[in-house]
């Protein structure tokens, strides 16, 4: 194609110029801190869930950390209009993620406020959701959650407005009796999930589980 030649696809982290569906050249691809994290056994992720509701399982890609590459791929999910890394870390998870027995019933993730979307023009969850529940055969809704205020990003703000945000999510229709996935980006104080998983938990009576493309170090 004309475009590759004259505008090749290059590392995000190094430069170097590869394929058009990669993200990072194989060198940098090796200095992601990936968690081999296990779903349906004990980590930091559930550790962290556990102490803010009853949380079935979790798990996390990679760890998120302060001028890393793992910060550099999300912040080009959500803020570079760069939609499809979404389905490049599906992929990522598909490799390391295994459900064994505790398979979800549905997948659900994080909303942005309508007027948030409108700004970025698409969801950085959805893309990888679908391509998550296509793969594992799993159906996705995602329009049960509504975010009921918009407000700035989490990232620009401090962890005491961060906790006083009330009710900020609602379940749109009636759900019971459903293991349900719940997903997002990054784990950080755990708030936005938490708020969501006890919307979900008080609706019927659902199990809830964590699947985040990164957790906080």
């Amino acid at each position: 194609m004309i475009l590759d030649l004259l505008f090749p696809n290059r590392c995000i982290h190094c430069n170097r110029i590869i394929d058009s569906e990669l993200l990072v050249c194989d060198i940098c691809f090796s200095q992601i801190r990936f968690t081999h994290y296990h779903y349906s056994e004990n980590n930091p992720v559930k550790e962290k869930c556990n102490l803010l509701f009853p949380v079935e399982n979790a798990f996390s890609l990679f760890q998120f950390e302060k001028e890393s590459l793992t910060r550099k791929i999300i912040h080009e999910l959500k803020y570079k209009s760069r939609e499809k890394t979404g389905k490049i870390l599906a992929n990522w998870t598909t490799e390391r993620l295994d459900f064994k027995d505790e398979k979800p019933d549905l997948m659900v993730s994080v909303p942005l406020h309508p007027k948030k979307l409108k700004e970025r023009g698409y969801n950085q969850l959805h893309l990888f959701t679908e391509t998550l529940a296509s793969f594992y055969k799993i159906p996705f809704n995602h329009n049960l959650i509504k975010r009921n205020h918009y407000s700035k990003a989490q990232a620009l703000k401090d962890k005491k407005h961060r906790a006083e945000t009330e009710n900020p999510f609602s379940v749109t229709e009636s759900i019971s009796g459903k293991n349900i996935l719940l997903i997002d980006d990054v784990f950080t104080t755990g708030n936005t999930v938490s708020s969501i998983a006890w919307e979900l938990l008080n609706a019927g009576d659902n199990r809830v589980s964590i699947l985040v493309m990164a957790v906080d170090a």
